[in-house]
């Protein structure tokens, strides 16, 4: 079996709306095709040995054992591969359960699709299944175990850390998109100017000065102190004299802790001697020079945690510890208390593994205890200095029995300290009697604090901490998101979302959008190149000056990795015709319409998706959707626009030289296409269906008639606005039209232009494009032989694995079938290309350029412009 290829699809894709996170492995299995699984003798049992928790798979039969039933019976090892992918990965704690395994139009080669959890985790799931069916094929032994805990690492790598995913988790649960800005924690939740960021548990609106005093320890215990606030008794050191006066001052037990710490780093609890008392000082100087000193408080150890300047939750936190029974060693206790269901992996379980350490060892050698040392019984060992959760500590949810004034009191250090998320640790015999009557103190303030402990406390009622953080951030009535309208289609793709961007930014929003040539905001590029997939749409919404986001959305991203967002307002499907086909297993238009549909089917259910009635396999579309939909033609008599007015649905038509918004049988006339500038005079038909699309999407925003006829007769089209779109230069005695029409769509297209236009001779420069089918290069070349008198043949920039000689002979045999004797040259170079049609031109020539290096052909003309305008004026 070989893996051919791997991608990790993040967003809405081919597979699932719903399910943005998937793998596609396409998988050949070579001679493993010839061998399903019952004719492998033994194959059941080896997989049920190795993995009997598949036991669980229903698969297609629907009861348990389903799967070793259809293993049984005989299936293919793409679909077992798919059920060990899943498998694995749950047994390495990321519950996962959607998978498809489809054959290819190539036999024996197959997609292989499953859920992920974690990206890196899901690439090395994907391998290790196909490593395992192979050991079980040839009856190899596998290490199983080993494979899981390589998945953990992975998964702990990757994974957020529980806090930052709860926040994630209550986002989602609010409809509110997010996206992780890096490896690390920092996320972005909503889009463009209605973002919030937070990391961990910082928030973007979390005060700088506010985590400058919490990390600073003395600054924090002396405001609090100055508020009347209950905190230990103790001093700042920094050598062996100091220590020794703030202890003749406090007395014994001590605490030593660097004054820049946190997470208990560095510290040394209950010092009684001097000796101890010198070596923590060295211990917490590792961290810190300055080394706060401070009296030993006894009670438990308590976390209040403070959001928005509320009392949210109270956990009592106690240190890994293990309890004797007299009768075993340490070593053996602590293997019992991590044989616990509920102890795992870093955050995989409700509680972490105690793993012995340095502190650890070093708490044991002040008792004397080794780790064969067999404990009394009833006596409780201490294997770390801090209660947290991840170093194998558990908690006690106490939130029901704080006093109400330790609940104003914690409230009122909050907005001391400045932080709206806060953390308060407190020592303390309990939190029922207010800490002045206890004896109890705040030992540090923290920012950042950690959330585990109170979304799943080892005992009592969890506590959904993440939810007072996005209610903070995003208050009743604040909108987290931004419009979106994404355009998808065959051709007309660039200058709809142009054209749409130009009302948007005309009705005054700051508009963000992706093209085939850049992106833009409003109309200043950041960004050359094909940019319409989902990495480029995530550019634009993670910018935050965005109020609006129009993205251009190709096949070619949607197959990579799916789209750049969950869900948009309006949908466009300008059309779909032959382009690309034979390429990534999209081989017919209805294999393309279903690439296409991805971004249909992401509009949100009371958005529209906008298709044109007169392609036919977009309106197969229209009765197949969840949204709202809408439609345009050039056809006023078009059946489907005649049953829309008849339902009372909302069209758009050309209709007696009128773009017309129909609102069942009533006109709403928005203006002469004529007078629209990028129609040409009304010559250009494919431009006024791109007209209609644009107008379409724009009143169903919300966009006034006039704003939108406004909108539509000052967008010029020009090689600034709309580079490669029908960009026509005038010369004194002939003109030059540069145009990106690469298809036998838009060849035809420029043919029904052409026909408008008088030339005493048109000159055409074309290529075919590597990657397109045989039959689709010589149509292009049919439709070229009928609509020019010469043809220069030139090469694309990238011939996609093509010879020069291969592509040129398709066109030519295409030009020979037009049934028109045009004469024809080959100049393999664009730019002479350019240059020598401009070098034969006579008076009333028109030549068109249909380029692929769009810039350099329109750099090119202008510079000629430029030198004529220069000699003219002479």
């Amino acid at each position: 079996m070989k893996i051919e290829k791997i991608q990790v699809l993040r967003g809405p894709n081919i597979w699932s709306i719903r399910r943005p996170k998937l793998i596609q492995m396409r998988l050949n299995l070579e001679e493993t095709e010839h061998t399903p699984t019952n004719k492998i003798d033994g194959f059941r049992e080896r997989l049920e040995a190795l993995l009997p928790s598949m036991l669980s798979h229903r698969c297609s039969e629907g009861y348990e054992g389903g799967f070793f039933h259809r293993v049984e019976m005989g299936t293919w090892m793409g679909h077992v591969i798919e059920h060990i992918a899943l498998e694995i990965q749950t047994l390495a704690g990321m519950e996962t359960g959607f998978g498809r395994t489809r054959e290819t139009k190539t036999p024996g080669t197959y997609n292989v699709v499953f859920s992920y959890i974690e990206a890196d985790a899901g690439v090395y799931a994907a391998e290790e299944s196909v490593k395992i069916a192979q050991a079980l094929i040839d009856r190899q032994p596998y290490d199983i175990d080993n494979c899981i805990q390589q998945l953990r690492i992975l998964r702990e790598r990757e994974r957020l850390g529980p806090s930052t995913g709860s926040i994630v988790h209550e986002a989602e649960a609010r409809k509110i998109p997010w996206i992780r800005l890096g490896k690390n924690s920092l996320v972005q939740l909503g889009y463009g100017v209605n973002q919030q960021r937070f990391q961990a548990t910082i928030t973007g609106n979390t005060s700088s000065i506010g985590v400058d005093i919490a990390c600073n320890k003395e600054a924090t215990k002396k405001l609090l102190e100055d508020a009347a606030i209950p905190v230990p008794s103790g001093g700042l050191v920094s050598t062996d004299e100091e220590l020794a006066e703030v202890i003749k001052k406090i007395g014994y037990p001590i605490v030593l802790k660097p004054l820049n710490g946190n997470h208990g780093k560095g510290q040394s609890i209950n010092v009684n001697d001097w000796k101890t008392a010198k070596i923590g000082l060295l211990y917490a100087q590792n961290i810190s020079e300055r080394v706060i000193v401070e009296k030993y408080i006894t009670g438990y150890d308590f976390r209040l945690l403070v959001i928005n300047h509320k009392l949210v939750a109270a956990a009592r936190r106690v240190p890994a510890h293990v309890v004797g029974d007299g009768k075993n060693t340490l070593q053996f206790l602590i293997d019992q208390v991590n044989a616990d269901p509920r102890r795992g992996f870093g955050h995989e379980n409700v509680l972490t593994e105690i793993k012995v350490d340095k502190d650890t060892n070093e708490l044991l050698e002040k008792q004397g205890y080794t780790m064969d040392t067999v404990i009394q019984k009833g006596e409780i060992v201490y294997l770390k200095s801090t209660a947290n959760l991840s170093t194998g500590g558990t908690s006690i949810d106490v939130t029901d029995m704080v006093h109400p004034d330790n609940i104003t009191m914690a409230e009122r250090v909050s907005r001391i300290i400045g932080l709206d998320i806060c953390g308060i640790d407190i020592m303390a015999e309990n939190l029922t009697q207010p800490l002045k009557e206890s004896g109890g103190t705040i030992l540090e303030v923290n920012a950042a604090p950690g959330f585990r402990m109170h979304l799943a406390p080892s005992e009592g009622l969890p506590r959904n901490v993440a939810a007072p953080v996005v209610e903070m951030l995003y208050p009743a009535g604040k909108p987290s998101r931004i419009p979106i309208i994404a355009v998808t289609g065959t051709n007309g793709k660039t200058t709809t979302t142009r054209l749409i961007s130009h009302i948007v930014k005309n009705n005054g929003y700051r508009v963000g959008f992706t093209t085939s040539d850049g992106i833009y905001i409003q109309n200043t590029m950041l960004t050359k190149g094909d940019t319409t997939g989902p990495v480029s749409a995530e550019f634009i919404l993670k910018d935050p000056t965005v109020e609006f986001a129009v993205l251009e959305t190709a096949r070619g991203g949607i197959l990579r990795s799916g789209l750049g967002f969950s869900q948009c307002d309006i949908g466009v499907l300008t059309n779909i015709k032959e382009d690309h086909l034979g390429l990534n297993d999209i081989h017919s238009l209805r294999d393309l319409t279903k690439v296409k549909r991805v971004v249909l089917d992401s509009v949100k259910k009371d958005g529209w998706a906008v298709l044109n009635a007169d392609d036919n396999y977009s309106a197969k579309l229209i009765n197949d959707l969840d949204c709202k939909v809408a439609l345009f033609s050039m056809e006023e008599n078009n059946p489907h626009i005649k049953k829309f007015a008849k339902d009372g649905k909302i069209t758009c038509v050309y209709e007696e030289g009128f773009v017309t918004i129909k609102k069942g049988e009533w006109k709403i006339r928005v203006s002469k296409a004529n007078l629209i500038p990028i129609t040409m005079e009304g010559k250009a038909k494919f431009m006024i269906a791109n007209v209609l699309a644009a107008t379409l999407a724009a009143y169903l925003h919300g966009f006034a008639i006039e704003d939108i006829a406004l909108s539509l007769r000052t967008f010029i089209p020009s090689a600034h606005l709309i580079p490669g779109r029908l960009n026509i230069f005038k010369f004194i005695n002939f003109q030059v039209m540069i145009d990106f029409a690469h298809n036998p769509a838009g060849y035809e297209a420029i043919e029904d232009y052409l026909k408008n236009v008088e030339a005493s001779k048109k000159i055409g420069i074309i290529s075919g494009v590597g990657d397109r089918r045989d039959e689709d290069i010589r149509e292009c070349g049919k439709i070229a032989g009928r609509m020019f008198d010469h043809i220069i043949i030139r090469n694309e920039k990238h011939l996609r694995g093509r010879a020069e000689e291969e592509i040129n002979g398709l066109i030519i045999d295409g030009m020979q079938a037009s049934g028109k004797n045009v004469t024809y040259e080959i100049i393999p170079k664009e730019i002479e290309a350019l240059k020598h049609a401009i070098s034969m031109a006579e008076e009333g020539t028109f030549i068109t350029a249909l380029s692929d290096v769009i810039s350099n052909a329109i750099d090119l003309v202008q510079e000629y412009q430029t030198k004529e305008s220069q000699e003219e004026g002479k």
